[in-house]
């Protein structure tokens, strides 16, 4: 054994001894408990960063302990490898996306390994492989037979730079997410999955998953947005036509005095044709088309409209109240028709404040009385309905119970629960991703492609268009086809799903990835899931975690898996930042893991970015932090080398007794003690910080014992064992190396976590602060349980004691067996 760390030796030496022997290997076994650890995968952009070597060495730890704690383990690794950089650098680099992409993945597979992280290889998965999106595409076609894949034409958020579409979640702030380009409106016939039919299963099934974190389920909560209400049909007074809207303040209805349409409702058209507002009208809807949607939602826009010339009657009073179209209502939500009750809601009040219309008071506040012309604002809380005829006099809650059952009666209206979610918008027009599985025939129409000719193959060898087009548009080859049915000419469906179709369901894959009949057999995936612990960003809180719950429930429901939520547990780890910002290229503050493990070796790299902080919280990249922890490593290696060469050379500094010694039982004692401490902060709290620090005390406490004159043997053998096995999920080469010096053959990752002995931590002699009027003077060790009497007797034999109450009267004395003597004196 060298004197000095070898990492890189030492490091290579086993990762190449870890992979022949195919230690990380894991199959079901009915006799064991399993546990299925998971990091999100990463998209194989080509280079580690520091937030993947966090979240991977978050995931490795738990593995690697839950291992040596006798669970069977799946703790697999793949790659989101479809989506949009890959298209752009193809693009700009003039090399397909396949190549990059596969080449991108060989280089971050090697850095992976370089980490010395436990993961199952053979258990690997590439969602841009066709032995993958032919599953993925299979699935598809399930979601289209149970109709939960349909597609229809609507306005879509498409951002003009990357010249696709995005589904809401993609729009952060009326912008692309990936590019930050303003988002426009635009009208195409689009693929959708029905997850609104999940909406209420979504919410309700939060309650079974203690295991996430508040944010992230409040998050999720907040997105669905459900809501309780009532539709009121208004109809239109020249021609009878109903217009339904959604509102949660029925109890306001009497309150109505003009109703609002979204610029894209199809009934704008027919109220203006032919009228002397028709030319204007349009004009307005023009101009509202070119905002983007947050800019009309926003609270800082200014709510602007035009009359229509037309009117509707409310369906409780028969009153005619005018419609207006406005730039705040968006034809997506609700039911693109708004009423407005200007003297209950702030915006409706600002509005017809601005237009001049009427304000009608409905609402009575408990507390005093107003009328329409005495509000300065409108009045916006629950209270008492006035001006409402019949139910006068009710509280807004029982109003709006009424006024619901009123509107039912009358077949005028219904209690509706409504959402905020929306169908999930899958369509691409982008080539980098998995094709839909579907063609059109004049004859017969939109087809499904037949479940034995999948997977539809992506084109490799294609050149992409100046403008962004997707090339599928362009490859004969692929866009023209046979009708599955009457064998006619058909057209393929040139648009791809959204890359979180692929990463919806990649961890039902790795439960049986070399299946070539099947996506996955039930057995297999019945073994494993639900995933017991994932472990991601808080980033992905709305879109991946929200689609992978949708599909998990969905694939239940059709017969494919027995449970209904993919991860039990989620941990949401913190970012890694250097100058209190996060790593990028453009703001220069980037830490190569590559230099940091060439220069520091795995272990460095592992224990820093473990000890910094706790998992969920930010990390604040230290240079001075990253060489204590390859400090502390080299430590350890000397404390182990420097015992092995006594045991060799000065044998006699050993004592091999029953009997211990006050420094043998204090060694003892923080050997079990370690091994509680770093138990509990595993396997309760994922604490790896406090974990490490009980490690670095416990090295701490081996040093001191080294410096007795005579060493207990089997106890320090016993010592330095524990310390390599409670090191191993933390520092894996490190702790195999050592573990084989000392002596060992199996390795130290297949040992059993070791217990602690309780009778092990137990104390003979406690330490007892003896006070002066509540003033410290001393601190004296006395033997555990001695009674109050006795206590009290040494502390008033203290030397230090008598010489301060020298001369003074004692009027009382204070004692807390086990914990201190105070002595009042005047």
């Amino acid at each position: 054994m060298q004197e000095k760390y070898n990492f890189k030796e030492v490091e290579k030496k086993w990762q190449e001894r870890w992979e022949k022997d195919s230690l990380y290997k894991v199959e079901e076994d009915p006799q064991k408990e399993k546990y299925y650890c998971l990091e999100m995968f990463p998209y194989p952009s080509g280079k580690l960063h520091m937030g993947h070597v966090r979240n991977y060495s978050i995931g490795d730890v738990v593995a690697r302990f839950k291992t040596m704690r006798g669970y069977n383990v799946l703790h697999p690794m793949g790659w989101d490898s479809f989506g949009l950089p890959a298209e752009n650098a193809a693009i700009k680099n003039h090399i397909p996306p396949a190549t990059w992409t596969m080449g991108n993945i060989h280089n971050m597979k090697e850095q992976l390994k370089s980490m010395g992280l436990s993961y199952d290889w053979e258990r690997e998965v590439t969602t841009s492989l066709p032995d993958y999106y032919k599953w993925t595409q299979w699935l598809f076609l399930q979601f289209y037979k149970h109709g939960l894949a349909y597609k229809k034409k609507g306005h879509v958020n498409w951002c003009p730079s990357c010249a696709t579409v995005l589904a809401n979640e993609q729009v952060v702030n009326g912008a692309c997410e990936r590019c930050a380009a303003p988002v426009d409106k635009k009208a195409l016939e689009q693929w959708y999955f029905r997850i609104t039919d999940y909406a209420q299963e979504l919410l309700d099934s939060l309650d079974d998953l203690p295991g996430w974190p508040d944010k992230v389920k409040i998050m999720q909560e907040h997105w669905i947005g459900r809501s309780e209400g009532a539709e009121i049909y208004f109809t239109v007074e020249k021609t009878g036509e109903k217009i339904p809207i959604y509102t949660t303040r029925q109890d306001t209805v009497f309150g109505v005095t003009y109703l609002v349409l979204a610029p894209e409702h199809p009934l704008v058209e027919k109220l203006i044709a032919g009228t002397a507002y028709e030319q204007p009208v349009q004009e307005f809807v023009k101009k509202v088309q070119q905002m983007t949607e947050i800019a009309r939602t926003s609270a800082e826009t200014e709510k602007e409209g035009i009359f229509t010339g037309a009117y509707a009657l409310n369906p409780l009073n028969q009153e005619k109240v005018p419609i207006w179209v406005t730039n705040y209502v968006l034809y997506e939500y609700g039911t693109g028709a708004v009423m407005g009750v200007p003297a209950h809601d702030e915006r409706d009040f600002m509005f017809a404040q601005k237009y001049h219309l009427s304000i009608r008071f409905v609402i009575q506040s408990p507390e005093q009385e107003a009328t329409a012309g005495e509000m300065p604002e409108a009045y916006v809380e629950d209270g008492i309905m006035v001006n409402s005829g019949s139910f006068n006099g009710l509280t807004s809650a029982e109003g709006r119970r009424k006024v619901a059952e009123y509107l039912e009666e009358r077949e005028a209206g219904k209690v509706k629960v409504n959402y905020r979610l929306r169908d999930w918008l899958i369509s691409r027009q982008r080539y980098w991703g998995a094709p839909i599985p579907i063609v059109y025939c004049e004859k017969c129409g939109a087809l499904p492609v037949p479940e034995k000719d999948l997977p539809v193959f992506l084109p490799l060898d294609v050149e992409f268009c100046p403008t962004g087009e997707s090339p599928l548009n362009h490859i004969p080859e692929f866009l023209h086809t046979t009708c599955p049915r009457c064998g006619g000419p058909a057209r393929r469906e040139t648009d791809t799903m959204d890359t979180f179709v692929c990463s919806c369901w990649y961890f039902l894959r790795y439960a049986d990835p070399q299946n070539t009949e099947k996506a996955f057999r039930r057995e297999k995936v019945d073994y494993w899931m639900n995933v017991d612990q994932y472990i991601g960003g808080v980033e992905h809180a709305i879109m991946h975690l929200m689609y992978a719950r949708f599909f998990t429930k969905a694939l239940a429901d059709f017969g494919l898996v027995g449970a209904r939520e993919p991860f039990q547990n989620l941990l949401t780890q913190g970012m890694v930042l250097k100058d209190g910002l996060k790593m990028s290229k453009s703001k220069g503050n980037v830490v190569s893991p590559e230099e940091i493990i060439k220069n520091y070796g795995a272990e460095t790299a592992r224990l820093f970015i473990l000890f910094a902080a706790p998992p969920e919280r930010d990390l604040e990249w230290s240079d001075r932090g990253v060489e204590g922890s390859y400090r502390f490593i080299n430590r350890v290696w000397r404390l182990v080398y420097h015992y092995l060469q006594d045991l060799s050379r000065n044998k006699d500094k050993f004592v091999s007794t029953e009997a211990l010694s006050s420094a043998d039982k204090d060694l003892r004692r923080l050997t079990h003690g370690t091994i509680k401490r770093v138990t509990e902060d595993l396997e309760l709290r994922f604490n790896f910080n406090t974990a490490i620090s009980a490690i670095m005390e416990f090295v701490n406490g081996l040093y001191h014992y080294r410096e007795e004159a005579k060493q207990n043997g089997p106890l320090l053998q016993e010592a330095i064992e524990m310390l390599l096995i409670l090191l191993a999920p933390f520092a894996p080469h490190l702790s195999a190396e050592l573990w084989e010096a000392v002596g060992h053959q199996e390795s130290v990752h297949l040992q059993s976590w070791p217990p602690y002995e309780e009778e092990a931590l137990q104390t003979e002699e406690i330490e007892i602060v003896l006070q002066i009027n509540g003033k410290v003077r001393e601190r004296l060790l006395v033997p555990v349980g001695l009674s109050r009497e006795e206590l009290e007797k040494l502390a008033l034999n203290s030397g230090k004691v008598q010489t301060a109450t020298a001369g003074k009267q004692i009027k009382k004395v204070i004692t807390v067996p086990g914990k201190l003597v105070n002595i009042v004196v005047s």
